[in-house]
């Protein structure tokens, strides 16, 4: 049997995805900049795609700008807060993904003031000391925090933080990759400058996703070269990869309290029966809550001796089940995972091994039936 538990890296695509992009592939494939009519197709395909993806996330069709995906989002929203927008201070957290560490990394490297939240026990950014900071000077400042943090399934209060920010005149950008097409966004009312998207976390295509970039913040380009995007973004658009996302975000925005429901009863299942197995499980941030943590995901501490614990991630894959060390951007990396580091835990937790299940609709309770019986197995 194999099972695929690692949806929080990517998902499988939807049938009726593939079978659009399959047909946009053969019939609609003039350059959107053309004028003639070939290209008109193309453009005209593009631009619904937009406004259908803006009418998902209650916002104008200009303020969505289609990207490769959430690295190159994050990427251009936080130089170009700096670039255009003269933000000379960011706040962040240690536990964002490395879209934003890094890009934070370079920034800080010339010359941007970069400063990070402390965490709870948690993993969560701590509000108050997110309010003194952004209360510290009067420098433009840019709060970076991600909507669910992709490893433990932390759920943010964008609400809470976007008030925060705008009672201190500050821009608020998040990382919303692990969230879009699993929870609810109204853009109009949310105080939310700048987010990033990846289609391929909502059973999408890969090497596509947007940006939100709210209308009249006069942002300027990241990259160059041609007037696509309303001049923010160019490169000749992936038409194919445009239609499989809007498709894929609308399929998830009909389904989503059913889909929901379907995936948190597998999650509340999935702890039911490790709780069984494990009697002293630990769960790493809030991955075992129902309400304060994903319902996609949960992240668990292994009781398993030294000796076991350096063959499980083997086992695992032999018996066919794909689920994650940390997170799957940096499961070939030897290293520990940066947000597992950060939380505070007790010295034998911290040995123990820890392993990301993370599900989806395509995912059954016979699954995880035999992922608990293959660490059993394991266990014995």
């Amino acid at each position: 049997m194999n099972v695929y538990f690692d949806n929080a890296a990517t998902t499988p695509m939807r049938k009726e995805v593939i079978e659009l992009m399959t047909q946009t592939l053969a019939s609609t494939f003039g350059n959107p900049s053309s004028t003639h009519s070939f290209g008109r197709t193309a453009k005209s395909a593009v631009e619904t795609a937009r406004k259908n993806i803006a009418k998902y996330m209650n916002c104008e069709p200009q303020e969505i700008i289609f990207t490769s995906g959430g690295t190159e989002s994050d990427n251009m929203i936080l130089r170009c807060a700096v670039k255009d927008l003269k933000v000379r201070t960011i706040i962040s957290s240690l536990v964002e993904h490395h879209a934003v560490l890094h890009a934070l990394d370079c920034l800080e490297n010339e010359g941007v003031n970069i400063q990070y939240v402390d965490l709870d026990e948690n993993g969560s950014p701590k509000l108050d000391h997110l309010e003194r900071l952004l209360e510290a000077d009067e420098s433009m400042k840019l709060v970076s925090l991600m909507h669910i943090n992709n490893e433990i399934g932390n759920v943010l209060n964008l609400n809470k933080v976007g008030n925060l920010c705008r009672e201190n005149g500050a821009y608020f950008h998040t990382d919303a990759v692990q969230g879009i097409g699993h929870y609810s966004f109204d853009l109009n009312v949310q105080p939310i400058d700048f987010l990033a998207a990846a289609a391929h976390k909502f059973h999408g295509p890969k090497g596509i996703g947007f940006a939100f970039i709210r209308k009249n913040t006069g942002l300027d380009p990241f990259i160059v070269g041609g007037p696509q995007e309303r001049g923010l973004r160019a490169g000749t658009e992936s038409v194919h990869n445009i239609v499989g996302m809007q498709k894929a975000l609308e399929i998830a925005h009909e389904k989503l309290e059913e889909e929901k429901n379907y995936i948190l009863d597998l999650k509340k299942y999935f702890i039911k029966k490790v709780k069984s197995l494990y009697p002293s499980v630990h769960f790493n941030g809030l991955s075992g809550s129902f309400e304060n943590s994903s319902y996609t995901m949960v992240s668990i501490a292994i009781p398993l001796e030294a000796s076991k614990s350096q063959l499980l991630d083997f086992h695992m894959d032999l018996k066919g089940i794909a689920c994650s060390k940390g997170s799957a951007c940096q499961a070939g990396a030897h290293s520990d995972s940066h947000v597992l580091g950060k939380l505070q835990r007790s010295e034998a937790i911290k040995n123990r091994p820890s392993l990301r299940f993370s599900f989806s609709s395509f995912n059954t309770k016979e699954e995880v039936d035999y992922v608990i019986d293959s660490l059993a197995e394991f266990k014995n």
